[in-house]
């Protein structure tokens, strides 16, 4: 199997790098430090088509493909892991569960603008109570007459809080199966409605310059209209979205991963101790290599996932792997990084610090690392 890349893909590696170079690397460190939102870099990134890139022309998308997304992630993550969640967030989270579930209607209002980067979706999943237990749900919606009513809390909901932001979809409790399992529905809140409350920045040890909220919902009234797909399919529908997110995150970890080789690299060259540069001490070197054994081996299994799921073929085993492999090679590289660095890489003026601060949640977000292992043990026929 060739798994060299089409120049089309080469091409658009080219350009994000060069981006992330020039308009990413120079401003980050200071957003992140000011736990800024990079407006502007939004902006740029959708003026780019970045947004847009795995959706059809006909939607204002760019007639790409989801790989192609990753590619992306993974350029922008080399510099800055902010701006990457940012862009995945808002594609993999925001966007395509519209283009996936969402009516012809929905899609008329939501898409152009949200391909565009001009408003960023938000998925509202995660609860206070049950981050990795989904199904234990206790936002509620009810109908009341021609109105959805919700209550609830979501938490640790990115891209929900921004100047930008249009909407949440929310996966609340609408009833009970007739197996009297919960049933579980999607619904469209757009921002500004009454009753859905926007709580402060969260402080977080890494991901500064990346929008993330805890959201209220009391008595949130939206138009019945406004349900996202089919009524009791909000669940299957969070399942797919989150087969395909992490193969964008393992995209964004290898990105991470190679970030700390590009700069542990340049720094063994620079840096000099007892009259040699660092790049002389074996042990150094060694450390290195095997950082790049990491992201290597990490990069062809997101790449393995991508490929299966453009084919058609089942991917979720390959997407934990790729996740699972990734997001531990994101924390190692950065812990490696961080150490060859030494006293300065402790220093936040350092990329490499930041690396070491964003890496530990890519183990934790789209699915901790220990339910990636439980799904590759069922994938295999195991309990």
């Amino acid at each position: 199997m060739d798994h060299r890349l089409p120049q089309e893909y080469v091409e658009l590696q080219k350009s994000v790098a060069a981006f992330a170079q020039d308009v990413i690397a120079p401003v980050i460190g200071e957003l992140y430090e000011s736990h800024a939102f990079p407006y502007d870099i939004v902006r740029q990134m959708g003026e780019m088509g970045l947004f847009g890139l795995p959706f059809p022309e006909e939607h204002g998308g760019m007639g790409g493909d989801y790989f192609a997304l990753c590619l992306a992630l993974e350029e922008i993550a080399r510099i800055d892991s902010s701006v990457a969640i940012t862009l995945e967030a808002a594609v993999s989270l925001g966007a395509m569960p519209i283009y996936r579930f969402g009516t012809e209607e929905q899609k008329k209002e939501w898409l152009p603008r949200l391909l565009s980067g001009q408003v960023l979706g938000a998925f509202g999943l995660t609860e206070p109570g049950g981050g990795t237990d989904a199904g234990a749900a206790r936002t509620t919606a009810r109908l009341d007459g021609d109105e959805w009513v919700i209550n609830g809390t979501k938490a640790f909901i990115t891209n929900s809080g921004t100047d930008i932001t249009g909407f949440v979809a929310v996966l609340a409790v609408t009833g009970e199966n007739d197996d009297g399992k919960k049933e579980m529905s999607t619904i469209i809140v757009p921002t500004g409605t009454p009753g859905l409350t926007v709580s402060k920045p969260y402080s977080k040890v890494g991901w500064n310059a990346s929008d993330t909220h805890e959201l209220g919902f009391v008595d949130c009234r939206v138009p019945a209209t406004h349900l996202l797909g089919t009524r009791g399919k909000g669940y299957a529908q969070f399942l797919q979205t989150l087969d395909e997110g992490r193969i964008a995150i393992a995209a964004l970890s290898v990105g991470l991963a190679q970030g700390c080789i590009d700069e542990s690299v340049r720094y063994l060259h620079e840096r000099h101790a007892f009259g040699r540069p660092l790049s002389a001490y074996q042990a150094l070197d060694f450390m290195v290599a095997d950082m790049e054994l990491r992201a290597h081996t990490a990069r062809l299994a997101y790449y393995d996932a991508g490929s299966r799921m453009l084919a058609g073929e089942p991917f979720k085993k390959q997407a934990a792997i790729a996740k699972l492999h990734a997001s531990d090679a994101a924390v190692e590289n950065a812990r490696a990084a961080t150490q060859i660095f030494g006293g300065y890489g402790f220093m936040n003026e350092y990329p490499v610090a930041r690396f070491w601060r964003d890496a530990k949640v890519l183990e934790i977000g789209e699915g901790t690392n220990e339910v990636q292992r439980m799904l590759i043990a069922r994938e295999l026929g195991l309990s």
